[in-house]
This record gives structure tokens, C-alpha cells and sequence, in this order.
């Protein structure tokens, strides 16, 4: 006969494993969409001074500046990478936050190339694809373990592919890759959540637990902003 003590404590344990991964999921999404708005305000801040402050835009877009603009966010983001676990949780988010942030300033030009409802466009049809394919890799059984392997050597083809049309500056390239990049990005979104579902440990210290919150919410992150970017490359009108 079954022992229902036994019972009802391992239905305790289970549910309170389910609470936490619950909530940890939930600081995953939280940080991430602070980072997005945060992403949003500075790309629009930077785009109105430009627009209104008479020389920004020569000196931001016209001189080596904007070198230093647009390759900031990619230094700081192989730095926080391999920095973070050498970090407190509140530093680590504090930087996140401030990477965010040079992202949008870097990503401020697109509010000048492309038109406001193409924008808004590729933003909510991202926000409805990422949504998807994150619920998607959080419930799913089945390991997404070979597909996030295949889709990590076609994110390397897809960096080739781009260094290669720097030089060409073939439009049907730079088309045929953007439909790769939304592909491989949609498949990275689903795999990563679930990467980082399985990083969450019952028995994690808070400050271990949101350093991980912070990690999982900086992958998740840059997986919807080069999807935004890939599809506002495939569908967006330019101004």
C-alpha cells in the first residue's frame, strides 16, 4: 500500500520546483522586455536629437564616430558574455541594462532608413513570432539540443555570409540572407529557452538564480532583436 505521506510530500516538492522555475521564467521575460524598452527609448531619444539638434547628425553619421556607435553594443556584449558570472546579480543587470541602451543608439538609424509603419510592422510580427516559438521550447518534451547545434553553424554561415556582401553589396544576397538569418533566429529562440528552462536549479542561492534570469534574458534578447532586424530587412520600406 502506498505511503501518503510519501505522496504528498513529493507533490509538494514538485510543486514548489514548478513555482520557482515559474518565477525564474518570469524574471527571464521581465529583464528582457525592460531591456526592449529600453532598446526602443534610446533608438527613438538619439533619432529625434539628430532630427533636431542642428551637426548631430554629421557628426554621428558623417565622421568615424559612427563606427564607434555602431560597433560599441557588439564589444560590450562578448564582454558582459564571458564578465558576467564574475559579477554581482545587481552589476550584471545594471550593465544589461546599459547595453541595451548603447543598442538602441546604435539601432537609431533605422528610424531614418526605414518608414515608422514598417518599423512597427516587423516589431509586432517579431513579438508574435518570438512569443510562438519561446512558449513553444518552454513546453515542448522533445530536446531541441541537435536543432540549436545546426542552427549555431548556420548562425556562423550567416556571419560569413554577411562579412562576403559587405564587399559584393548584392541586394538579392543580403534578401536571401536576412530570410536565412529570420530562420535561424526563430530556431534559436526555441532552442535557447529551453537551454535556459534546464539552466534553472531548485537549490540555486537568489543570487545565483538571477545572474542566470540575467544571462537567459540577454540570449533571449538578442535573438528578437536580429530577428526585428532580419524582417525589417526582408519587408521594410525605406523612407
Amino acid at each position: 500500500m502506498a505511503d501518503n505521506r510519501f505522496m504528498n510530500t513529493s507533490a509538494a516538492e514538485a510543486t514548489q520546483v514548478d513555482l520557482g522555475l515559474r518565477s525564474y521564467m518570469l524574471g527571464v521575460y521581465n529583464h528582457m522586455t525592460t531591456a526592449l524598452l529600453m532598446t526602443g527609448f534610446f533608438a527613438m531619444a538619439m533619432n529625434w536629437v539628430v532630427l533636431n539638434v542642428a551637426g548631430v547628425g554629421q557628426l554621428v553619421y558623417g565622421t568615424p564616430l559612427k563606427w564607434v556607435v555602431m560597433l560599441a553594443p557588439l564589444g560590450m556584449v562578448f564582454w558582459l558574455s564571458a564578465r558576467m558570472q564574475a559579477m554581482s546579480s545587481a552589476k550584471a543587470r545594471n550593465m544589461f541594462y546599459l547595453y541595451a541602451a548603447l543598442m538602441g543608439l546604435s539601432l537609431s538609424s533605422i528610424l531614418l532608413v526605414y518608414t515608422g509603419a514598417s518599423v512597427a510592422r516587423a516589431f509586432f510580427i517579431t513579438a508574435g513570432a518570438f512569443a510562438g516559438l519561446s512558449l513553444y521550447g518552454y513546453t515542448t518534451k522533445r530536446s531541441l539540443s541537435a536543432m540549436g547545434s545546426f542552427m549555431l553553424i548556420g548562425l556562423f554561415g550567416l556571419i560569413l555570409g554577411f562579412i562576403v556582401n559587405i564587399f559584393l553589396g548584392s541586394t538579392t544576397l543580403d534578401l536571401a540572407l536576412s530570410a536565412i538569418g529570420v530562420l535561424v533566429f526563430a530556431g534559436l529562440t526555441a532552442w535557447d529557452t529551453q537551454k535556459i528552462k534546464l539552466m534553472y536549479m531548485a537549490g540555486d542561492s537568489s543570487e545565483v538564480r538571477e545572474k542566470k534570469s540575467i544571462y537567459g534574458a540577454l540570449t533571449l534578447y538578442l535573438d528578437f532583436i536580429n530577428m526585428f532586424i532580419m524582417l525589417l530587412h526582408l519587408f521594410g520600406n525605406r523612407e
